[in-house]
């Protein structure tokens, strides 16, 4: 395992791959619990490798995209679904509304760059954004290609935002100290703001109104996925200034919620994680932990409790026992197996 994927792990090095980095690692528990650290990464660690990841990564559009494009084409041309791809009518459906669909990535972890490739040719440079900080020329200039295209007075219909993982849902949306907060809403709040530039130079905004709103992670929890549709439900009922019409939430992988450690069943490791805790976690992280409503890191951010690892980080909902590195100030001295890094602080 360590040859086929973990030492794979972006932050290794030569000379310092998972062997090396497992025996430092095991070194600085107390002798009794060392089988019990090892047994958690031998038996409950999950590690999604790069490869893996760009297989989610190119079975988005055919697997997600597609069918709901095909769904709709199918509709419009008055036939069932499976009729499509047999029908002149059903297939330039199909195109139109693929045209008509924008793709954003949230994050630089959505490898926008990947999955534009791997859809070359059904995809165009002019329906892909890398991030969603989107300036006013990039819009005026998508307007233009898309009327380009069409020959007309076209917009977007659909717009995909993408991202790589969510474990909570909370960094994507929530409902904190009277008010909404997260990317959906900051995304909102710049298309609201874009719209504005845009058509006060007298251009038309590339974006209809009310347009039908994806919102699509490649990896996610089911603790994720049950929060993202009861706060995007919400979402769609309370804001009054919403962008979109409809919205959508779905994924490439959905990890079980069988995951997390639990009670009973992983008594050994939990005990662990409060054994080696170190609060300076928290302290580092307080702002961002706040967010979540927690009071300590124990079991990582919003208490996933995730024994989880993704080839270009480890994410701080997995339990600290994997990532944290601490002095021993204010608890226990701490070296990660996978050194994380923190893109809060």
């Amino acid at each position: 395992m360590a040859s086929t994927k973990y030492d794979g792990y972006s932050d290794f090095r030569a000379g310092s791959r998972f062997i090396e980095n497992l025996a430092i690692w095991l070194k600085q528990f107390d002798a009794e619990d060392r089988q019990t650290a090892y047994d958690f990464i031998k038996h409950r660690l999950v590690y999604i490798s790069n490869a893996e990841l760009y297989r989610v990564i190119e079975a988005f559009y055919p697997e997600t995209v597609t069918p709901h494009l095909r769904r709709l084409a199918a509709k419009q041309a008055g036939i069932p679904p499976h009729e499509v791809w047999g029908s002149r009518d059903g297939v330039a459906a199909f195109k139109r509304i693929r045209r008509r669909s924008l793709f954003i990535g949230m994050s630089d972890g959505s490898r926008i760059d990947i999955m534009r490739r791997a859809n070359s040719g059904r995809i165009t440079q002019e329906q892909v954004v890398p991030m969603m900080n989107i300036g006013t020329e990039k819009w005026l200039d998508l307007a233009k290609k898309i009327k380009e295209a069409d020959a007309g007075d076209e917009q977007f219909e659909h717009v995909y935002l993408i991202d790589d993982f969510t474990a909570s849902g909370t960094t994507f949306i929530r409902f904190k100290d009277g008010e909404w907060k997260g990317k959906l809403q900051k995304f909102n709040a710049m298309l609201i703001g874009a719209r504005k530039a845009v058509e006060a130079q007298g251009k038309t905004f590339p974006i209809v109104e009310n347009y039908a709103l994806h919102i699509h992670h490649y990896v996610s929890t089911t603790q994720a996925r049950e929060a993202l549709l009861q706060r995007t439900e919400l979402a769609n009922l309370e804001w009054a200034d919403r962008t979109f019409g409809s919205i959508d939430v779905t994924q490439g992988t959905l990890l079980p919620a069988s995951l997390k450690l639990s009670p009973g069943r992983d008594d050994a490791v939990i005990a662990l994680c409060e054994k080696y805790y170190n609060h300076d976690l928290y302290r580092r992280l307080i702002e961002h932990a706040g967010e979540a409503e927690q009071s300590d890191f124990k079991m990582g951010y919003a208490d996933c409790a995730l024994p989880l690892v993704l080839e270009h980080n480890t994410p701080n909902n997995s339990v600290p026992l994997l990532w944290a590195e601490t002095t021993n100030e204010n608890g226990h001295a701490m070296q990660p197996l996978f050194r994380r890094r923190d893109r809060h602080g």
